[in-house]
């Protein structure tokens, strides 16, 4: 395949998927009452719509590596893509509750191998002094989509049947197969005495199943009959499942996911950091059309379109986003920029009734550009002093790290906002109000601490990716 036409379309290829994927996560949410009317069963009982979905990316993200290692990038892509669009058919064809959820569980499978293969193939085909531009223009679609989802989910179902909902998924699923055949290369991982790397059995059960459960309790949270009690012992049997990998993986000669690369410091401050970034701006999503639709009462289009600006700063920033970290480096950029996201997340503390919609636009453009150049730089600098060899399990520690934040995050936000609301109801606005209020203080805090990891960074460091200066 001619290199050239590679890095032309690959960017397009990968965006497109993770665009599919990113607002599949999230416009089922808006469309539960409409499924359980036609399915004739109760909304809570369609939770497992929500979970299963997640529980399958919890599971598949971590073996993704090895599969792309072992049956090449193009392979796995392509029937990733394939997958997930069949999955997307057979949910809105779906019957009954039952085949739904399974559909799910495909769709979350397929969705599992999209995102860390995706961005394997961009790590391994641009040079680290292009890596940069490439993340940018991929990185956006993973910012507009969870935005995006709640809105066309609400103007689907009011206006359509639910069932479109998964059917917009099959021409953007069939243009991105079509490029993925014909421009996506084929990586394969380095051998071992002339064999592909053995999968780590042990180490997939041990990780799967401990990420899976912590996934599954962070969904679940606030909305299932179990007691502190219960949840705390999952809590502390899942946090043993990782433990105990932790263990196997320092002892296993080809780990599943190789802990050793977190001595890179890039990596592991891009990790740790954005781990702890993403609790603040995980819970978002969440708070932000709650305060929309049950603090200030708006209904839910109105709701889904005061999100649209954060889209659209997120896509106009790719336009100097190179140009910034170039002339700043991530250390600094990271810092300042982290504490930026802090104090808008809790500036949402003053948006009121009486709060002209112009200042919340104003805000929701501030939170996109703050967000998409945080997403730039800590999904870029991650991989500035991976090699190639070492470049497929980053991708997929990566990933994985990234969907347990995103779920702590709105954990977090639910948590927090149920804590200060006291047991009233939502139906009580300012009460719902007050308790969104002290959410976003709280969440803006916890972000802005979170900026100390991105301290230990060196003036240099990432300079192979962002070209700045040193000093």
């Amino acid at each position: 395949m001619n290199q050239s036409a590679a890095k032309s379309y690959l960017p397009w290829v990968v965006a497109a998927a993770l665009f599919m994927e990113q607002l599949d996560s999230t416009i089922v949410n808006t469309a539960v009452p409409a499924m359980a009317a036609s399915l004739q069963v109760t909304p809570l009982s369609l939770k497992a719509v929500v979970t299963s979905y997640i529980l399958s990316l919890a599971v598949g993200i971590p073996v993704s590596g090895w599969i792309a290692d072992r049956f090449g990038t193009r392979r796995v892509f392509s029937y990733a893509v394939a997958i997930f669009t069949l999955a997307s058919v057979l949910c809105g064809i779906s019957v009954n509750a039952h085949m739904l959820v399974v559909a799910r569980v495909l769709q979350g499978l397929g969705a599992a191998l999209m995102m860390p293969v995706g961005r394997l193939a961009i790590i391994r085909t641009f040079p680290k002094s292009e890596l940069l531009a490439a993340m940018n223009f991929v990185i956006i679609p993973a910012l507009i989509g969870p935005l995006l989802g709640p809105l066309v989910g609400g103007l689907i179902v009011h206006w359509l049947s639910w069932r479109v909902i998964f059917f917009v998924n099959i021409p953007v699923g069939l243009v991105a197969l079509y490029l993925s055949h014909r421009y996506m290369p084929d990586y394969f991982g380095d051998t071992v005495d002339g064999k592909q790397r053995p999968l780590d059995v042990i180490g997939l059960i041990l990780f799967a199943t401990g990420t899976a459960l912590i996934s599954w309790l962070l969904e679940i949270f606030g909305e299932h009959g179990l007691n502190l009690t219960e949840i705390g012992w999952l809590f502390a049997l899942a946090l043993s499942l990782l433990a105990a990998y932790g263990l196997h993986a320092r002892k296993h000669p080809y780990p599943l996911l190789n802990l050793i690369l977190f001595r890179i410091r890039t990596f592991r401050v891009s990790i740790v950091g954005g781990f702890n970034t993403r609790l603040g701006m995980g819970a978002m999503p969440f708070l932000l059309p709650l305060l929309y639709q049950l603090g200030l009462g708006l209904p839910a289009w109105y709701s889904g379109l005061l999100m649209m600006p954060s889209a659209i700063a997120a896509m106009g920033l790719k336009l100097i986003a190179t140009k910034v970290l170039a002339r700043f480096g991530y250390r600094r950029i990271l810092m300042a920029n982290t504490i930026m996201i802090g104090c808008t997340i809790s500036t949402y503390a003053l948006v009121g009734t009486a709060t002209p919609i112009a200042l919340i636009v104003m805000l929701s453009l501030a939170m996109g550009f703050f967000n998409s150049l945080q997403f730039t730089c800590m999904n870029s600098m991650a991989y500035a002093d991976i090699t190639p060899v070492d470049s497929s399990m980053a991708s997929t520690i990566a990933s994985s790290m990234q969907q347990l934040s995103m779920s702590f995050g709105l954990a977090c936000g639910l948590l927090i906002t149920s804590w200060f609301l006291g047991g009233l109801p939502q139906s009580d606005h300012p009460a719902v109000l007050s308790a969104l209020h002290h959410a976003f203080i709280c969440m803006g805090l916890i972000t802005v601490v979170s900026a100390l990891t991105f301290s230990t960074l060196h003036a240099n460091d990432g300079a192979n990716v962002s070209m700045a200066q040193a000093g």
